[in-house]
């Protein structure tokens, strides 16, 4: 018998993990079941159920693989000279989630889903401990972050970097709520709009 290369099994599993993505945005998290998934991927219950034993470990894949794809992009940042700054950061980070590895180009519905592992995390502990970990994850590399901000001469030593952190996730996390919500949000928008943010100074007092 053939031996199955890594490559098919790569994108066997990839197969599994745009189809379960595609079935929790359109329809929910509890009102997608595995036989959904089945269909929607075009497998084999065999064939996904080698890769993933119940709609648990698929969506904990799923809110996994985001988290390191969020997590790499802030570190790749804090290994540049000079760091991009923050409205550049975010949209390209932005970029990565909502564009360009989004199943078949449809943003809302990837930050749909996005949403709705948010929201079962509330009930699931399994889920729970991958977003704990992922956010942890997250202020650590915008830590880093804010130390190449500062050995740059871009930001004051006096900034206490988890109030960064904690404030720049924030405000990717309203952009792919709004995103879920209202649609067509443009990455631009937000990258606009912290620019003249971060553009302001004390007013003058005469």
């Amino acid at each position: 018998m053939a031996r199955v290369s890594q490559e098919h099994l790569d994108a066997r599993r990839r197969q599994i993990l745009d189809g379960a993505a595609r079935c929790v945005s359109r329809n929910g998290f509890h009102a997608t079941s595995m036989q959904d998934i089945l269909r929607e991927s075009g497998l084999s219950a065999g064939a996904v159920y080698r890769y993933f034993r119940s709609k648990e470990e698929l969506i904990a894949a799923i809110a996994d693989e985001a988290f390191t794809s969020i997590r790499g992009a802030f570190e790749e940042a804090a290994r540049t000279t000079p760091p991009p700054t923050p409205d550049v950061l975010l949209g390209r980070v932005l970029r990565r989630m909502l564009i360009e590895r989004v199943p078949g180009g449809d943003r809302q519905a990837f930050a749909r889903l996005i949403v709705q592992v948010w929201t079962e995390t509330l009930r699931n502990e399994r889920l729970a401990a991958i977003l704990d970990e992922g956010y942890s994850g997250m202020r650590r590399a915008w830590a880093d972050l804010v130390g190449a901000y500062r050995a740059s001469g871009q930001m004051e030593a006096d900034v206490d970097p988890d109030h960064v952190a904690r404030t720049l996730i924030a405000t990717a996390q309203g952009f792919i709520a709004q995103q879920a919500l209202f649609g067509d949000v443009q990455v631009e928008v937000l990258e606009d709009g912290l620019r003249a943010l971060m553009s302001m100074r004390e007013p003058k007092i005469s």
